[in-house]
């Protein structure tokens, strides 16, 4: 990660999250899109991104109580989180997921 980009938000830790999607629905797909983007965007390098299609693997979607899609689940680091939704506001998600800008 680039120590002084401009812009770039900051992690001491490296995210595990998992987007549970139902099939290629478009919510489902937008969520794929604005997770990926947030990522790639923010934390860069720090993260492990796990997309679950909940109609092919039901019971990971049960383990997890995952009752609506699509739902991002931050696993690491604690605490644990789970937003639901298509993820459009960056600044909501990165706030519930912890994450803080550099200074």
């Amino acid at each position: 990660m680039e120590e002084n980009a401009p812009g770039r938000l900051i992690s001491e830790e490296k995210f595990i999250l998992k987007l549970y999607v139902s099939g290629m629905s478009w919510k489902s797909m937008e969520a794929i899109e604005n997770i990926k983007h947030l990522c790639e965007e923010h934390i860069r390098d720090a993260f492990d991104l796990e997309i679950i299609d909940i109609y092919k693997n039901p019971k990971l979607a049960s383990e997890q109580h995952i009752v609506f899609s699509p739902s991002l689940l931050k696993c690491s680091p604690l605490p644990k989180r789970t937003l639901v939704g298509t993820l459009t506001d960056t600044t909501k998600v990165l706030t519930a997921l912890g994450i803080t800008q550099k200074k």
